[in-house]
């Protein structure tokens, strides 16, 4: 069965009375992804009136902003204001977006920190010391942050490395475990449940409430891995 194309151009809906949704596609795909943050840069350049937050997902952007900015009697404010979107969107970028940033994250693979290494490695056919080299080789997006604050679903994990979920969750996932689901890879920011197989840790905060910011990683961001010794975990490698 050959999936249907998502659309050339997002389709725009509003979501609530202060945030218009801006639909990319349907499916998990790097190219949609890529598309989303390319709108989020070019809206983040462009400093619509009224726009006060930008938040890229997999395959939708949401546009947080001021309805009192863009009421007129002619028309509803979303469609006023989703007009003007859809112009920032279709017209020659005046000023280019800035590149993304990338981020290098230092893993320790294995042994306590990564516990599910040795179930990946059996699923997968390879050896352990394969598992980390192919996962510290790829070349990772930020895809989004969800499902709690600063949690980065990274797209980009080598296909030898997909691994379905654990079918027994745990009730606390230690903060900085590196994780795979399915065809993705994680961080768990702080101490959390999950189901996701743990193959490593990394020393480094990936939330603090009083941060500035207060997620390192955002969306967008490029990530490569930087496999450390245990000794260099305990002494807090950050870079």
């Amino acid at each position: 069965m050959i999936a249907a194309p998502e659309p050339s151009r997002p389709v725009a809906e509003p979501l609530g009375e202060t945030t218009l949704l801006l639909r990319f596609g349907t499916r998990l795909d790097a190219a949609v992804n890529a598309r989303v943050h390319h709108a989020a840069a070019l809206l983040r350049v462009a400093a619509l009136r009224g726009l006060s937050d930008i938040v890229p997902a997999y395959a939708s952007l949401a546009l947080h902003y001021d309805p009192g900015a863009w009421s007129r009697p002619s028309g509803a404010a979303w469609r006023q204001f989703a007009d003007a979107v859809g112009a920032v969107l279709e017209a020659p970028a005046v000023a280019q977006p800035a590149p993304a940033r990338t981020v290098t994250v230092p893993v320790c693979y294995g042994g306590a920190h990564g516990p599910d290494i040795d179930i990946v490695a059996r699923h997968c056919g390879l050896s352990v010391q394969a598992v980390a080299d192919r996962h510290a080789a790829g070349a990772y997006t930020v895809a989004m942050l969800g499902f709690a604050p600063g949690f980065p679903y990274l797209l980009g994990l080598d296909p030898a490395l997909a691994v379905p979920r654990r079918s027994d969750p745990r009730l606390r996932v230690a903060a900085g475990s590196v994780a795979i689901g399915g065809v993705q890879t994680g961080i768990y920011p702080t101490g959390l449940p999950g189901g996701w197989h743990l193959i490593g840790r990394t020393p480094l905060r990936l939330f603090e409430v009083d941060g500035d910011p207060p997620c390192p990683l955002a969306a967008g961001d490029q990530v490569r891995f930087r496999p450390i010794t245990a000794r260099e975990f305990e002494a807090g490698a950050d870079r």
